[in-house]
């Protein structure tokens, strides 16, 4: 008679190892996702820096600097350390990502949304990386350009949706204002991200191609672009006034009307330094300043949506499924 075949246990990952023995705070795990919002709006600015400084094309390709050597070289000079650097810091942000990985993975009881949440930045950092080599590959493709910064911004998107909600429970998303006060926040949202798809038209139209002006540019002429650019930035600001006395008019939290003040200040600071640089003849200083102006705008648009509804905390005790169970509430934002 054969003996049966031993079972073989289920396999511990090092995360599901390091969760067993640790369990963080709620601040702490906040700071872990802190610290991934905070890097992915650094890899947007120093990735518009490589742009700025004509340094796109320092490491003239991917995932080596060169065809011979995986760092720069001294032959590079400045461009290659810069486009270097700028790929070194992509270490960094797994870094951080990996942290609020971690973090929200070791939270007692589980909380399964938030660890997909928290993992889904991690594939759309491998995603970016893969496209910021197929930019270079295609001699900085004002398209692939275009690319790379928005998925760096769907990055900071889920980083900040990951922050505000280690803060939550898990319950079904509770309203805080009317359903027209919420509709007209998803307004600004759509407007926003509009905005930041029509900003990329001025980019790539524009002389800042990140290398040499052999580099190609979008087909239509950048005054108009950025014409086109500013009516919608009036739209995305006239929207936010709107939100701003909305608010007031139906006795908002104020938590919530502070979000609205916050995101009619960025837009002020953005909309300024916008018209300078544009009469200025887009000098790379105030377009560097510009694009951070940018991630700090969509990051306030993301808290002014997310402030109008509620997940208390106290539903936060929400134990994880035994296995071959399905959640009992889904990982809606």
């Amino acid at each position: 008679m054969h003996k049966p075949f031993p079972t073989i246990g289920r396999v511990e990952t090092p995360i599901s190892y390091i969760a067993k023995r640790w369990t963080p705070s709620a601040k702490t795990a906040k700071r872990a996702a802190l610290a991934a919002v905070v890097m992915s709006v650094f890899i947007i600015v120093t990735g518009g820096a490589v742009r700025l400084t004509g340094s796109g094309l320092g490491c003239d390709t991917w995932p080596k600097c060169t065809d011979d050597s995986l760092f720069a070289t001294p032959e590079q000079g400045l461009h290659g350390a810069i486009e270097f650097g700028n790929r070194m810091l992509t270490y960094v942000l797994s870094a951080a990502v990996g942290w609020a990985i971690i973090a929200a993975r070791s939270l007692k009881p589980r909380r399964r949304g938030l660890t997909r949440l928290a993992w889904s930045q991690f594939w759309l950092v491998m995603g970016n990386a893969v496209i910021g080599g197929i930019t270079v590959w295609a001699g900085l493709n004002p398209w692939s350009v275009a690319g790379h910064f928005l998925l760096a911004n769907c990055l900071l998107t889920v980083a900040v949706v990951t922050w505000v909600r280690i803060g939550e429970g898990d319950g079904t998303p509770r309203p805080r204002a009317p359903r027209p006060v919420r509709q007209l926040s998803w307004a600004v949202v759509a407007t926003t991200v509009l905005l930041m798809v029509l900003g990329t038209t001025v980019t790539g139209s524009g002389k800042h191609a990140g290398d040499s002006s052999d580099v190609p540019r979008m087909p239509w002429d950048w005054s108009a672009a950025a014409h086109i650019h500013a009516i919608a930035a009036w739209v995305v600001c006239a929207l936010a006034i709107a939100m701003f006395f909305a608010l007031r008019v139906v006795d908002a939290p104020a938590d919530t009307r502070a979000r609205a003040r916050d995101l009619l200040l960025v837009l002020l600071a953005q909309g300024a330094i916008g018209y300078v640089q544009y009469f200025s003849d887009v000098p790379e200083i105030l377009v560097g300043i510009h694009m951070l102006g940018s991630s700090l705008m969509w990051i306030a648009v993301l808290r002014l949506l997310l402030s109008l509804r509620e997940r208390p905390v106290g539903d936060a005790g929400i134990p994880a499924p035994a296995s071959g169970q399905q959640p009992e509430h889904a990982a809606a934002v």
